[in-house]
């Protein structure tokens, strides 16, 4: 299996109209087989990790507190407000689209 950067993966949609960039984050959504189960995921080519709610986690990993590893030394925020860090999860992806 050749390695690609994660900009190579189709998106599901265009680029969003003029002054419609709040709705970016929609025109990044693509198809991954995570844990053997397909899911959709969020593509941020420009950030070293990927933050998801609890919710999603239970969707593909149902026992995703035990694989939790300890977080030292991160602070993370959104654009409103801190987000309450529960570990760091490693996680193989696969980004299925033609080469």
């Amino acid at each position: 299996m050749d390695l690609i950067h994660v900009q190579d993966a189709k998106m599901q949609t265009t680029k969003p109209a003029r002054g419609k960039g709040y709705t970016a984050r929609s025109s990044c959504i693509t198809n991954i087989v995570i844990n053997n189960k397909e899911a959709k995921k969020h593509l941020d080519s420009g950030a070293f990790c990927t933050c998801v709610e609890k919710d999603y986690l239970g969707m593909i990993y149902t026992n995703w507190k035990e694989m939790l590893m300890p977080i030292e030394g991160i602070s993370l925020s959104s654009v409103s407000q801190d987000m309450h860090l529960l570990g760091i999860l490693e996680a193989e992806m696969i980004f299925p689209h033609p080469a």
